[in-house]
């Protein structure tokens, strides 16, 4: 097992190594000096001077390879330099929306899964009853139904009930708190958020949980486990299921690492300040170093997350760690 950690470990090196090169690249195609379009950007009077400044600045002066490296070394220090925007560390930044995000995040997850893998299950081994009909329709209309769209029916339906009960509306509070401030008023604003991202969320992985399961369950040693008498229950939980989660791991991952960066209109109905809600005002103002920043921060986030779900392969299945 250690040895299988070490090789997925080393293989995060060249691979993150290769998505900063992408990044950095892909920036640098960008039409025009990117001084100049910031600055032609805000329509005031700028001279030479200023621009060479700019270019101080954002290290554009240094020779390309220069430059690369000095991106990879602000990266293993976590120093992403300054926003062309606010003026700001862009750690400092992104470190106030990250949390929110991050919670978001794990919450939405935490709700997918006790919402899939259940109902996944009872849909795979109730194949074709009512009970299945009624699961299969519930992940259908989870597809379907955008998350921005529930999430807007969450609060009318908040302040449509508050009014009916108490005679007073009730929205969600605005000013972010960490949970371990006030854990309350933390899981008040960012309940509904996460259940409206959950349910589209575990739609997807209720049907992948339900697919594995099926073909799981026809498997020989699956009829081979019954034809001993063991206990359906024991079956399904100690012998189908843990096999079968292996695609279900693989979707819960990528939309996991998906939602730190990727919820701009859900954040913006249910007013949050995360990560996505950053991205949008960087581009909007021309924030280059804070685009590139933030690219990079999701994609380190999806490289971790791929690793994590590497691992619990290895733990699930004894086969992928010792091959």
């Amino acid at each position: 097992m250690y040895r299988y950690i070490l090789k997925r470990l080393l293989l995060v090196i060249p691979t993150l190594f290769g998505a900063a090169l992408l990044v950095f690249t892909l920036l640098r195609l960008i039409p025009g000096d990117i001084c100049v379009l910031r600055m032609a950007g805000t329509g005031g009077y700028f001279d030479e001077a200023a621009i060479q400044t700019c270019r101080v600045e954002m290290g554009t002066d240094l020779p390309v390879v220069g430059q690369f490296f000095s991106f990879i070394w602000g990266l293993l220090r976590f120093d992403f330099g300054v926003s062309m925007w606010t003026g700001q560390p862009i750690i400092s930044e992104v470190a106030l929306r990250f949390e929110l995000s991050l919670q978001v995040a794990i919450m939405a997850t935490i709700v997918a899964i006790l919402v899939a893998v259940p109902l996944g299950t009872i849909s795979a081994v109730k194949q074709n009853t009512w009970i299945d009909y009624l699961v299969r329709c519930i992940s259908i209309a989870g597809i379907a139904i955008p998350s921005f769209w529930l999430g807007i029916m969450i609060i009318l339906g908040l302040l449509l009930t508050s009014q009916h009960l108490f005679g007073t509306p009730w929205m969600p509070p605005i000013t972010y708190r960490p949970i371990w401030e006030d854990p309350l008023y933390n899981l008040s604003m960012l309940i509904w958020p996460a259940v409206a991202t959950g349910y589209r969320y575990s739609a997807v992985a209720t049907r992948m949980t339900r697919s594995a399961m099926l073909e799981v369950l026809r498997e020989d040693y699956v009829r081979t486990a019954r034809a001993k008498g063991l206990w359906e229950k024991l079956i399904i939980r100690r012998h189908a299921l843990k096999n079968a989660m292996l695609p279900v791991i693989t979707v819960i991952g990528i939309e996991f690492a998906f939602l730190i960066g990727g919820l701009v209109v859900t954040e913006q109905v249910f007013n949050l300040n995360g990560l996505g809600k950053l991205f949008v005002e960087s581009v909007v103002n021309n924030d280059y170093t804070m685009t590139q920043a933030l690219v990079m921060l999701v994609v380190m986030v999806f490289i971790f997350v791929n690793f994590l779900v590497d691992i619990c392969y290895a733990w699930l299945d004894p086969r992928i760690r010792y091959s």
